[in-house]
């Protein structure tokens, strides 16, 4: 049997994308088996009036632009075409029969494990599909359940709390946001009205 390529994928509306994102995407394809990190951009939910939300293909544009020096990084934009709300699963389920050759692994922070249990088919997710869980600093007690599975792996990356909240908090108050952002970022944002 011929191995598959096997790709990472990030989930996030990156909005914007910052070099939190970044050093944790680099420090994963540094240190894991993993031959891609695709960066999947959430698409606006319809139902959602998210006013501080870039539209689509703004921050697709700013990943793309982010990620041109790492040939290891893709953006993707699979979910932009597929009905919404989008679950995960459902992305999974078309990536998987769109890239047969591919076996793809979900990158999640460890805040999120917690809630795990809520999403859709969960179960299935957790069956077919590894989890690369990052460190992340929360209130909540940690889920070690989860931690047990066979399918999960805890990776040391370096904890980075950066917020792209905070960081559209500080670009709307006119504040530098420049060491926070990779420059290519930077210089879009900084010739445009967005977040302001």
């Amino acid at each position: 049997m011929e191995k598959r390529k096997k790709i990472g994928l990030f989930f996030g509306s990156f909005n914007p994308i910052h070099i939190g994102h970044l050093i944790l995407g680099n420090y994963i394809l540094e240190n894991s088996d993993m031959e891609e990190l695709w960066f999947v951009v959430s698409p606006q939910n319809p139902f959602k009036d998210k006013k501080s939300l870039l539209k689509d293909h703004n921050r697709l544009d700013m990943v793309q632009l982010a990620i041109k020096n790492y040939p290891k990084m893709r953006a993707s934009n699979v979910e932009f075409s597929l009905p919404t709300p989008s679950y995960t699963i459902d992305t999974l389920t078309y990536l998987n029969e769109k890239y047969p050759d591919y076996s793809f692994s979900l990158i999640m922070g460890e805040d999120n494990l917690g809630g795990l249990h809520k999403w859709k088919n969960y179960e299935l997710l957790l069956k077919n599909h590894q989890i690369i869980v990052y460190p992340r600093i929360f209130g909540e007690e940690k889920n070690e359940n989860y931690l047990q599975h066979e399918n999960i792996s805890l990776i040391k990356a370096p904890i980075i709390e950066l917020s792209a909240t905070e960081i559209r908090n500080m670009i709307k108050e006119g504040k530098n946001v420049r060491p926070m952002l990779p420059p290519e970022v930077f210089e879009y944002l900084d010739g445009s009205s967005f977040y302001k």
